[in-house]
């Protein structure tokens, strides 16, 4: 298991032929990449800084994908998150699986994804015209996450 916070961009392609690293037994991979819009709640956005609990953060998110682990027959999964000040089109996130099987390397990618949206102690403010402005958690998101745990 890889989880990284940072500020540094990534590379998704070898990022994730990293975590197949031509293991035979895999035969999924899914991911997930988030990316920075320009426009959220209907204002333009110009800009976003991303704030984290150093040290809270990655054990939250490790204790997540164990949760995963427990959940889906997975080898394996990554979880890269930036971190600092971001514009429109830059890679916010990074979330990988592999397992056998489609259908483990699906549930468990959506499953983790749905946490960092809800869970994960990250803090998001925004660049707009009006000012800066800090993004709540939306009901959506929370709604996504919920199913997970009925």
């Amino acid at each position: 298991m890889t989880v990284r916070v940072q500020e540094a961009d990534f590379d998704v392609g070898a990022e994730l032929a990293a975590l197949r690293a031509g293991n035979a037994r895999v035969g999924a991979l899914a991911s997930f990449l988030g990316l920075v819009r320009d426009i959220n709640d209907g204002a333009s956005v110009s800009g976003m800084a991303l704030e984290h609990y150093p040290g809270m953060t990655e054990k939250a998110l490790a204790a997540i994908v164990n949760e995963a682990r427990t959940r889906w027959d997975i080898y394996d999964a990554l979880v890269i998150h930036r971190v600092g000040s971001l514009k429109p089109c830059d890679q916010i996130v990074l979330v990988g699986v592999i397992s056998a099987h489609r259908f483990d390397a699906f549930a468990a990618c959506e499953f983790i994804m749905d946490y960092l949206k809800t869970k994960a102690p990250f803090w998001k403010k925004e660049a707009t015209a009006d000012g800066g402005r800090w993004v709540d958690a939306r009901e959506t998101d929370d709604s996504a996450a919920a199913r997970w745990y009925k």
